[in-house]
């Protein structure tokens, strides 16, 4: 794994929460920015939740900025259902006393950091797309001037999670998640294809709730809701990998055992398949990259047993010590 300087864009749920402490705790990763999105909570309950899971994690100085509080084409969709009214299943603890948001916006917050940072920073999506496409349209540039772009969004071939076409994080602003598509800039796509079988079950819950570390004993307390809402909708113990997996393809891209390259684009009229991913998988639309048409690097396939394995030690270990000064 080579070090890494991450911006981070979320919503700030239970797994967005659970991806940022592995984060957190891996040394040769640098967090310059974190910006949080509506989507699994408000933007402001998500600033919450990040400046509290970044005091946990060690990085309490990482500055948090509050995003889009709604998408750029139609009306807000907090997922309460599936993350509790304040995103961490009801759980979500103060934020650190002192600790506030910045007041810059976080599409502006990419922007001056990308450009503070030119070639040098990935912009690790694990929410709706809004903020990204506010930073392009403020700034398009910009696609020309980051490492790469890691998204948790979308599906190809497995069914979605909020319709039967379409993904969460896709589908709660299909607009946005269509310029970020379209955008010249290098992207890599971790679909529900991948993270619906990165499943973490029995075992790997039984080391969190044996933890004693900061990070396990939050992750158990906000991991209670999740487990009862994917319990009641499968036929195993556990719950998917979504966003740590993103987060772990961000930093170790040897973890991606399979995946193709190809335009993507997201289907905006149809009201029963909006949001839902096309990708042209035609030979000569893969081969031949026309103006207008980048291509998107779609992830199918996971090592995941060592990707599970590499998250709950990373997840579990103490955070890296303060540099000296």
């Amino acid at each position: 794994m080579t070090a890494s300087k991450l911006i981070l864009d979320g919503d700030y749920g239970i797994d967005d929460a659970m991806a940022a402490l592995y984060l957190c705790h891996q040394p040769d990763v640098e967090i310059l920015a974190v910006g949080t999105v509506h989507g699994n909570a408000t933007a402001d309950a998500a600033a919450r939740n990040a400046l509290s899971v970044l005091a946990i994690g060690g990085r309490q100085g990482v500055p948090v900025a509050v995003g889009a509080h709604r998408p750029l084409a139609q009306p807000v969709d907090i997922s309460a259902m599936v993350h509790g009214d304040d995103g961490l299943g009801g759980r979500a603890p103060e934020a650190p006393p002192g600790t506030k948001p910045s007041r810059l916006p976080a599409a502006l917050q990419i922007v001056r950091t990308v450009r503070e940072h030119p070639g040098e920073a990935t912009i690790l999506a694990t929410g709706p797309l809004t903020n990204l496409a506010l930073a392009l349209m403020l700034d398009p540039e910009i696609a020309s001037m980051v490492q790469k772009v890691v998204i948790m969004g979308g599906t190809v071939d497995h069914p979605g999670n909020i319709s039967p076409y379409a993904e969460a994080n896709i589908a709660h602003d299909p607009e946005a998640a269509k310029l970020v598509f379209e955008s010249a800039w290098p992207v890599t796509q971790v679909g529900l294809d991948v993270t619906m079988s990165a499943w973490i079950g029995d075992d790997e819950l039984k080391r969190i709730e044996g933890s004693q570390t900061a990070a396990g004993r939050f992750c158990w307390d906000v991991l209670q809701h999740y487990l009862q809402f994917y319990s009641s909708r499968h036929s195993r113990p556990g719950c998917p990998l979504h966003d740590p997996s993103a987060a772990l393809v961000a930093v170790d891209a040897s973890l991606v055992a399979g995946g193709f390259a190809a335009p993507v684009d997201v289907e905006l009229r149809s009201a029963t398949n909006r949001g839902m991913l096309i990708v042209d998988r035609r030979e000569f639309a893969r081969v031949h990259h026309e103006p207008g048409q980048p291509h998107v690097q779609v992830v199918t396939e996971l090592e995941n047993e060592r990707l599970i394995a590499t998250f709950i030690d990373g997840l579990l270990a103490d955070p890296p010590a303060p540099p000296q000064l």
